[in-house]
């Protein structure tokens, strides 16, 4: 398989659009005590925001390239490794974030039911997603296809309906022109 993040991982920053810094610590309803995983982190471009919110930052990415950049930061913990076997006991994570990272995991529902598994009771996981509905995804989806990327996009409410089977309570959000972040809380124990 192509190491698509590793080449990129020098550069990755300078093409993508910073993140709203109001948006991601009222989505993951910070500040908060506890532990942040950041999985499929990669260069912790929106997670080391979110550092001072939380007592403790983890990101999880199958590239260690990445997670170089993210380290780098002096942010964070990096771990390297894949979001459906991550290396932490249950319930390690008061809140957890997928940014832009679930397409490409490489089994989808396993990742999602591995980051509820290290999710405690009481906790939050928010994934951010581009909006399959939006054409200029679609597009998108394409050439990651082409360009041999393993990604497999999911719709809003297809993400909302497998956290909704493993026991969440969930809701979707969007910005009406790209973007799409499914909320789900663990309110059981």
């Amino acid at each position: 398989m192509l190491d698509h993040f590793g080449f990129l991982a020098p550069y990755y920053e300078r093409f993508i659009q910073p993140p709203d810094p109001e948006r991601w610590p009222a989505l993951l309803n910070l500040p908060a005590a506890g532990s942040l995983l950041d999985a499929g982190g990669g260069t912790g471009r929106v997670s080391a925001q979110l550092r001072p919110f939380v007592d403790r930052l983890v990101i999880s990415d199958e590239s260690a390239k990445m997670l170089a950049q993210a380290q780098a930061k002096n942010v964070c913990c990096p771990v390297v490794s894949a979001v459906e076997t991550l290396p932490f006991p249950d319930a390690s994570f008061d809140r957890v974030m997928v940014v832009d990272a679930l397409h490409h995991f490489a089994d989808q529902r396993e990742a999602l039911a591995d980051l509820v598994r290290v999710l405690k009771p009481g906790g939050r996981l928010v994934v951010e997603e581009p909006d399959l509905k939006r054409f200029q995804v679609k597009l998108i989806a394409v050439v990651e296809k082409v360009a041999l990327m393993r990604s497999h996009f999911y719709y809003p409410a297809q993400i909302e309906a497998m956290l909704k089977a493993m026991g969440l309570s969930t809701k979707v959000e969007g910005d009406g022109r790209f973007t799409a972040w499914v909320i789900a809380d663990k309110t059981y124990l």
